[in-house]
């Protein structure tokens, strides 16, 4: 690429510095443009967050979930006391003005939050927005514990995802909401989305297996690839028999009988740190599925300790 340099007095090669922005005179090194915007495509596509295949972007993702796709503008206020008047004008028309969004601004960024807190991905913090926005625009939780019905809206995400947390997970980044008033807010939450007459997707919540925290706890108690595929096995089993027990208890029980038949012992209250089953929960769970460890227990894994397993 040639351009005139003033100081060379000709058409000369000049090299656009990418860090800067500045445009150079190959031979005498003259910046030429400074803080030029590069127009160019970038190196890699967001065809998946825009649905088309143009490199070029600007600006955050879309929000389609709100009016303006959430690409609106915003006037800040002046800066100091001797702020422009105008743009002080502006920022109050603009706040004087009907904005369909303001209510759920903040609970998409509150739901934001707790996903990022919980590590889950964007699939299900768009699904937690979207049934928020559909329980909000019914018209039927004013009055209702917020922080209970956004906590409660990323446990049907979760749920409807196929990555199901468990309650406990949810209460611990609720912002106080409890165990019991994030219970009370899905039940309320299903039913009102069950009863809509016109539902465009019927609305349902997944059922949950111990086989969907199984990998999860596992990974919390640092347990080897064996002992994660012993226990695998043994939760897939142990829906054949009619344990009455939550499936995250089964799967906490599961996981306290692998161990005790591994070099590398865990102990109870470990484990109930990384399944959030308390201890006595966990006890009784293993006692009902005691009498049928030899059939849950793959033989690969342990065969003569089978008959000498021992009880918590």
């Amino acid at each position: 690429m040639d351009a005139f340099c003033s100081d060379c007095k000709r058409n000369t090669e000049v090299v656009f510095d990418h860090s800067a922005g500045d445009t150079v005179c190959s031979e005498c090194g003259l910046v030429l443009e400074a803080h030029s915007i590069d127009e160019t495509s970038e190196w890699r596509t967001f065809a998946n967050e825009s649905g088309d295949n143009d490199p070029n972007r600007v600006g955050g993702p879309s929000n389609p979930l709100l009016t303006d796709g959430g690409l609106s503008t915003v006037i800040s206020k002046p800066n100091g006391a001797s702020g422009d008047f105008l743009s002080s004008s502006l920022g109050r028309w603009q706040n004087r003005g009907s904005n369909p969004d303001r209510t759920l601004m903040q609970p998409f960024k509150t739901i934001a939050t707790m996903s990022d807190r919980l590590g889950l991905v964007a699939t299900i913090k768009d699904r937690a927005n979207e049934i928020y926005k559909k329980v909000e625009d019914q018209k039927s939780i004013r009055g209702r514990n917020q922080d209970a019905i956004l906590a409660a809206c990323l446990y049907i995400a979760c749920r409807q995802e196929d990555k199901p947390r468990t309650v406990k997970e949810i209460c611990s980044v609720a912002n106080g909401a409890t165990k019991k008033e994030i219970g009370r807010a899905k039940e309320y939450i299903v039913k009102q989305m069950e009863s809509d007459p016109d539902p465009s997707v019927p609305f349902s919540v997944n059922p949950v297996h111990a086989v969907d925290f199984l990998r999860r706890f596992c990974s919390h108690l640092g347990m080897t690839n064996q002992a994660v595929k012993a226990a695998q096995e043994a939760v897939q089993k142990s829906e054949e028999l009619d344990i009455r027990r939550s499936p995250i208890s089964v799967a906490a029980a599961v996981i306290y009988m692998i161990t005790q038949l591994s070099a590398e012992k865990k102990l109870l209250r470990d484990i109930s740190m990384a399944t959030g089953v308390a201890e006595g929960t966990i006890r009784n769970s293993y006692k009902d599925l005691y009498p049928y460890a030899v059939r849950l227990i793959p033989t690969w894994y342990a065969k003569e300790e089978l008959r000498n397993l021992c009880s918590p």
